[in-house]
């Protein structure tokens, strides 16, 4: 080292700070690189790709090697700054507390910090360059690696923070799956992104918080005049109504109107006639999952079912077409949609039935409704006063100002909701 000039041991200093930049922004590109997109283009056939992926399969390996030589270069870097110093002023005190100071502040901007930086910006892509260097060191210093990794292994045993499953992929729970089509950003497209996002909150919604309330449930009462059902049967947008008889209208089956139309508009045609056609319901419980509900349509061949509290009561009604609204949202049918136009007017207002469902509130209107507990808006009012309201009443709820507009058989008939932020500057409503 002696024999060396001070060009050349400044040079010799210049390059060791560059090898350890190299090893730290290395270190930081394997660390921070998307392993799930390694392994998309290591499924391509992508060579790089395919080298990360093993060397991220052992970690231990992995950060060995890197630490290995980083440690080495900085400690030679450091033994050559010394060298350096005695050179240029000799053993004096001042100048190696000086000169170790200046080396700090080149290793901390020049070889950690911003080469760090870098590499946390661009690492998927320098992933797939710094595999094939870090493969040979591997390869070559192996056996190093191979002892110090023993002591390592010996350490996280005695702290029992043994890892196991190094080299089985990480996997995702349906939280962080969720996340990251919500950060996908360019990559999807805003429907298809909302699509996936209502796929991943099937698992939390009930047939309860999608079905259609008994109250709007179109069916066919045996109790009608034989005119009145037959009007109904061929007037009617759906092609399956509920058939109930008796005051506590009792569910007799399900009619399927194309198979009794013809036969409706028959003058011999009677309420027996019904009776004899309609096929046996199916009947869920309210708590049952929408996801397993669509795998049990599936199965059993049905399009539609009638969905029954604890005590066998019906509560609703609920179809295949329901539930796939909830993944790709309303689309357009034959029947008048009643809620189609739900939107806000020029006043920040919107006039809804009380029977809307929350769900479809939020969804439409971008509300913050509580979805744990009524399902509906009417039911949400009644809870929150715990009394059967009159019209021209106000209500606030989650921050949402709520005016009763009709009243009627001990339920909301129609109310107006406010924009959250018109409702916020309006006076004279509290809850």
């Amino acid at each position: 080292m002696q024999s060396l000039s001070i060009g050349a041991q400044f040079a010799a200093l210049a390059f060791l700070l560059v090898l350890s930049a190299m090893s730290s922004m290395t270190e930081t590109v394997m660390m921070a690189s998307n392993r799930y997109r390694l392994r998309s283009l290591a499924s391509a056939g992508h060579r790089g790709a395919q080298r990360a992926i093993d060397l991220l399969s052992r970690t231990d390996r992995l950060l060995g090697v890197i630490l290995l030589f980083n440690n080495l270069v900085n400690v030679a870097a450091a033994t050559l700054a010394s060298v350096i110093t005695i050179n240029l002023f000799g053993e004096e005190s001042w100048a190696l507390a000086a000169g170790t100071v200046l080396l700090t502040f080149f290793i901390l901007v020049f070889s950690e910090i911003t080469p760090k930086v870098i590499g946390a910006h661009y690492a998927d892509r320098l992933a797939l360059f710094v595999s094939y260097p870090l493969t040979f060191l591997l390869r070559v210093s192996y056996p190093a690696v191979w002892f110090v990794n023993l002591f390592v292994s010996a350490i996280l045993k005695l702290l029992r923070l043994e890892l196991h499953g190094e080299n089985k992929p990480s996997s995702l729970s349906v939280e962080e799956l969720r996340s990251m089509v919500l950060e996908s950003g360019q990559y999807i497209a805003q429907k298809n992104r909302d699509m996936l996002v209502n796929l991943f909150d099937l698992e939390h919604i009930t047939v309860e918080d999608v079905m259609i309330p008994r109250g709007m449930i179109e069916s066919i009462d045996l109790r009608q005049p034989t005119d009145e059902i037959r009007k109904q049967i061929a007037t009617s947008y759906h092609t399956r109504l509920p058939v109930l008889e008796g005051d506590n209208e009792r569910v007799v089956g399900v009619l399927h109107l194309r198979r009794v139309a013809s036969r409706a508009l028959e003058s011999g045609f009677e309420v027996e006639d019904v009776r004899e056609m309609v096929a046996k319901p199916y009947f869920i419980p309210a708590d049952t999952h929408v996801y397993t509900q669509l795998q049990f349509f599936q199965e059993n061949r049905q399009r539609m079912a009638l969905v029954v509290d604890e005590y066998g009561e019906l509560l609703g009604l609920v179809t295949v077409d329901d539930i796939i609204e909830e993944i790709i949202g309303k689309f357009t049918t034959s029947q008048p949609e009643a809620h189609a136009k739900l939107d806000w007017n020029t006043d920040g207002s919107a006039l809804v039935d009380g029977g809307q469902n929350l769900r479809e509130l939020n969804r439409r209107l971008d509300l913050d409704f509580p979805l744990d507990g009524p399902k509906t808006l009417n039911g949400l009012i009644l809870e929150h006063l715990e009394d059967i309201p009159e019209a021209d009443l106000s209500v606030r709820i989650n921050g949402i100002a709520i005016e009763v507009v009709q009243a009627e058989d001990k339920m909301v008939r129609l109310a107006r909701i406010f924009r959250p932020e018109a409702s916020a500057e309006s006076s004279g409503i509290d809850g």
